[in-house]
């Protein structure tokens, strides 16, 4: 790929943000960043809103919204996009300490969709914060640099896995067996009658002044450790940690902060806990959207007994979350014809689910002819795409669930290699692509009734 085309600008600053977005809190905290760096200011600090104004809101410090106030009445809807800001894992559990056959060890209980033997052998990272009593912060974000040691969850060595190498590939490593090792002790230590697990406690003294009883509330997430790289020869890729879903995160961020004042409010909402199924204050389930739509009406002046339903049923929303790309390994798992492919854009999806479209959202017709018209105005490169063959699987989106509003909703993200893997893969190009759309969408004027 040429160094200066805009693809490759473009994801200098998405390989920027991958390296310093490795959690959920991490995550909402640089868009809010971003936010602010970009003339964004705080919700909660507005007295009134006008068109032009740009605010966000930070929420519980895993979810966040950016919203550019527009021209219009919000009662004539909304343009939304959302993307998740979680991505499968593994998480400490609140008692994680233990010692085994002569090692110090972490107990860890695995979040999202992944496959487990696939964390094994590679290097980890600890991120994450400790809520000490009283309230005091510790910020954790261990195995990043060089000089800092990381975290391996052992396997099976090939002389000894013949067993293990005729179980289903699910059932290789349990989950049980996702731990990862913490500490070892020297001949010396062992003389000297150092336990293992006080070794462990004194290293997190001395690092962040700690106590075992402090990690109760902690979250601690492990994650793969290191930077996003360039793939292929031709380094038009990338292979990195947590592409699902900050791939769309970064590009719904550009999106909106170089967004000049729309004709109907733009925003971007930044949802934690998609990969478990949305739930939690801080999930696409929660009254977020609820309660922020009600603080935008009462800060334009425009309350009223269905204003908020008024606002959603009439807003349209894409939901920003990454798609699947055809394999050229595994052709037979994808629908010919029916399959985005890696640069050639983000691909629109009608329907997700599974098998049948069940937990489908299933975007209407008219709302697709209304996309099409809105991305080849924008001169957009962009393709459709499903989740594989009918009977084999499938995927859930944030979709469903905005759309349970009367809103007008539709799946567009970018597609990925080895999804839910500790490396994935994405093309630069289809990453900018997804930014163009995502910015023309939220500046669009176009009423879905044009289209019925």
């Amino acid at each position: 790929m040429e160094k200066d085309s805009h693809a490759e600008v473009f994801s200098r600053g998405y390989k920027t943000f991958l390296n310093a977005c490795k959690t959920e809190r991490e995550t909402a905290s640089r868009a809010v960043e971003m936010a602010r760096e970009a003339g964004f200011q705080p919700l909660r600090e507005k007295q009134a809103l006008h068109p032009g104004d740009k605010v966000f809101t930070l929420y519980k410090n895993k979810a966040a919204a950016l919203f550019v106030i527009g021209q219009k009445s919000l009662k004539t809807g909304m343009r939304l996009l959302c993307a998740h800001t979680d991505a499968p894992r593994l998480d400490l559990r609140p008692c994680p300490l233990y010692e085994k056959e002569g090692l110090g060890m972490l107990r860890t209980h695995y979040y999202g969709g992944i496959k487990k033997y696939q964390w094994a052998a590679l290097p980890l990272a600890l991120h994450g914060v400790i809520i000490k009593k009283g309230g005091e912060r510790i910020t954790v974000s261990l195995g990043e640099k060089e000089e800092e040691p990381v975290l391996y969850i052992s396997d099976l060595p090939k002389h000894l896995s013949a067993k293990q190498a005729k179980e289903p590939m699910g059932e290789g490593i349990d989950g049980e067996n996702l731990n990862p090792v913490a500490a070892s002790l020297t001949a010396e230590e062992k003389q000297a009658g150092l336990a293992l697990q006080k070794k462990i406690l004194s290293v997190l003294k001395e690092k962040y002044d700690v106590e075992e009883e402090d990690l109760l509330s902690a979250e601690l997430e492990i994650v793969p450790a290191g930077k996003a790289r360039d793939a292929g020869l031709d380094g038009s890729l990338i292979a990195a940690y947590g592409h699902d879903d900050r791939s769309c995160v970064y590009a719904g961020l550009q999106a909106i902060l170089q967004l000049s004042t729309p004709a109907h409010t733009a925003g971007l909402l930044l949802l934690d806990k998609e990969e478990v199924g949305n739930q939690g204050a801080t999930g696409m389930q929660s009254r977020f959207l609820e309660n922020l739509t009600a603080r935008l009406l009462h800060l334009s002046g425009e309350e009223g007994p269905l204003a908020r339903e008024e606002t959603l049923e009439h807003s349209q929303m894409l939901s920003a979350d990454v798609v699947l790309a055809m394999d050229p390994n595994y052709p037979q798992c994808f629908a010919p014809g029916n399959t985005a492919h890696l640069g050639r854009g983000p691909a629109l999806v009608k329907y997700a689910g599974h098998f049948g479209k069940k937990d489908a959202n299933d975007a209407n017709a008219e709302f697709l002819a209304l996309l099409r018209d809105v991305f080849d105005a924008a001169g957009v490169c962009w393709q459709t795409g499903e989740y594989g063959i009918t009977d084999l699987g499938g995927g859930g989106t944030m979709a469903p669930l905005p759309a349970a509003y009367g809103m007008e909703t539709a799946d567009c993200g970018i597609p990925l290699l080895s999804m839910h893997a500790p490396y994935e893969l994405a093309s630069k190009t289809d990453v900018y692509e997804a930014s163009r759309a995502y910015g023309a969408f939220l500046a669009s004027d176009r009423a879905i009734e044009q289209y019925q």
